[in-house]
C-alpha cells in the first residue's frame, strides 16, 4: 500500500508525521535517544527486520535527524547518534509515553519512568506556555494562523477556519 506524501501540507504536524508515519521511526529514536545506538543492538531490541531498520536509519540520517558514527573499523561497525535536531523530539517523546502511560499501561503501571537529573525526581512531561507556565490544554488555547499557513491539501477545512480566528488586525 502506498502512503501519501505529507511533506507539502501546510501544516506542521502534517510534516513532522510524513517522517514519523510508522511505529518503527518512533521506537527507534526512543532506543538512541534512550542509548542503544547500534544497528544489531536496535534490530534486536525492537525485534525488527534488517531491511526495515536499515531503511528507516537511512531516512532519520537523510533528514538530519540522527547521525552514522564509526565506533569500529575492523569489521566496520558503526552506530547511530541523534542530532540537535533529533535531541528535540525528546519531549515529543515523553509526551507520547505520557499519554500512553495514562491510557494504555495496564495494571501492573508504567513499563519505565523518567527521572529528573537535577532533582532526583520521576516526572512526566507536561506541556506549558513559555511565557506564563501555566499548562497548556485544549480547553485554554486556541490555534491561530502563522505566517506559513496556508489553505490547500489537508487544511481544506482547518486553514479558513484558523484565518476566521484571526483577531482584527493581525497578529497581537
Amino acid at each position: 500500500m502506498t502512503r501519501t506524501p505529507l511533506a507539502d501540507v501546510s501544516c506542521s504536524i502534517a510534516r513532522a508525521m510524513d517522517l514519523f508515519a510508522d511505529a518503527w521511526t518512533a521506537l527507534i529514536m526512543r532506543d538512541v535517544l534512550s542509548g542503544v545506538a547500534r544497528f544489531d543492538d536496535i534490530a534486536h531490541d525492537l525485534g525488527i527486520s534488517r531491511k526495515v531498520l536499515s531503511a528507516r536509519l537511512a531516512r532519520l540520517v537523510q533528514e538530519g535527524v540522527l547521525r552514522r558514527e564509526r565506533y569500529q573499523e575492523a569489521p566496520p561497525r558503526d552506530h547511530y547518534l541523534a542530532t540537535d535536531k533529533g535531541r528535540e523530539l525528546y519531549p515529543v517523546l515523553l509526551a507520547l509515553m505520557s499519554w500512553g502511560d495514562r491510557w494504555y499501561a495496564g495494571a501492573a503501571g508504567p513499563p519505565a519512568r523518567i527521572r529528573h537529573l537535577a532533582c532526583g525526581q520521576d516526572t512526566a512531561a507536561v506541556p506549558a506556555c513559555a511565557h506564563c507556565g501555566e499548562v497548556l490544554t485544549v480547553d485554554n488555547t486556541t490555534q491561530l494562523p502563522g505566517p506559513g499557513g496556508r489553505t490547500g491539501p489537508g487544511t481544506r477545512v482547518l486553514g479558513p477556519l484558523l484565518a476566521a480566528r484571526e483577531p482584527e488586525g493581525g497578529r497581537a
